[in-house]
Parts: structure tokens; sequence; C-alpha cells
């Protein structure tokens, strides 16, 4: 099992979870084929909506992986992102800043926004748990 943050606005996140999936990098695959049956992921929002909502520097969801490779969707006939079955899991959003000093996979504490830049990239499932925990600590059966 591995585990995942994924860098996506507010809106979009919330449409993932209420519709079964996940897409990542603006609806590419590449980043997609690396995730497996059973991986957890955790969902970052830098914003309420993309490109230009509100600041929002939060965790906004959990997800369990469901499938083992991406589909392709049709949301309109030029635009067919790739995407995952994801099942949500009980959480509740929570601010970024009173976990960056416990997350090991951010380096530059002053600069703590880069590692989210990629969009969808690994974690350790340390820094998964703690970051699950604080978004429900009745809810980490994870």
């Amino acid at each position: 099992m591995a585990y995942w943050v994924n860098t996506v606005s507010l809106n979009h996140v919330q449409l993932g979870m209420a519709g079964g999936f996940t897409q990542a990098n603006h609806g590419r695959g590449d980043g997609l084929r690396r995730l497996a049956q059973g991986d957890l992921i955790v969902f970052y929002s830098p914003r309420t909506a993309y490109p230009d909502g509100a600041p929002l520097q939060q965790f906004t969801a959990l997800a369990r992986v469901l499938d083992d490779m991406p589909y392709q969707a049709e949301m309109s006939r030029d635009c067919h992102p790739w995407r995952r079955r994801v099942e949500a899991l009980p959480a509740r959003a929570i601010d970024i800043q009173p976990l960056i000093a416990n997350l090991d996979f951010i380096a530059d504490k002053r600069r703590w926004g880069f590692p989210f830049r990629r969009g969808l990239f690994q974690i350790s499932e340390a820094d998964f748990h703690r970051i699950a925990a604080a978004m429900e600590p009745s809810a980490c059966p994870l």
C-alpha cells in the first residue's frame, strides 16, 4: 500500500468525492497510473476553486483507491480526463499550518508550499497518518 497527496481545488475535490473518482494534474493519466488498488490519498486544496478561487490551504478529503487502472471519462467532446475510482473516507477539512512542522515531506518549512506544485505525489505512511488523524481522530482505522 502507498500513500499519496493529490493537490486539487476544493470544488474539484467535492465533485470527485460525490462522484466516486479523482483526477490529477489537470486530467493527465501518467500520475494516476502509479496508484494501486487500496492506496490511500489525502487531498490538499490550495484554493476553493481553480484557477481563481479564494486561498484555502487545507487538507480537504481522504479516499481509498478502488480500481486497478485509470479510465478515461468524457466531460465534453473535447475533454476526456483520466480518472481513478475512489471511496471517500470520513474526514473533516483542516488547515495545513499546524501540521507543517511535523510533516517530513515538507523539507523546507519556510517554503512549505513547494511540494504541492507536483500535484499528485507519494508521501510516507507516517506523514499520511499524521494528517488523517488530525482530519478525523475517530475515523482512523486506516
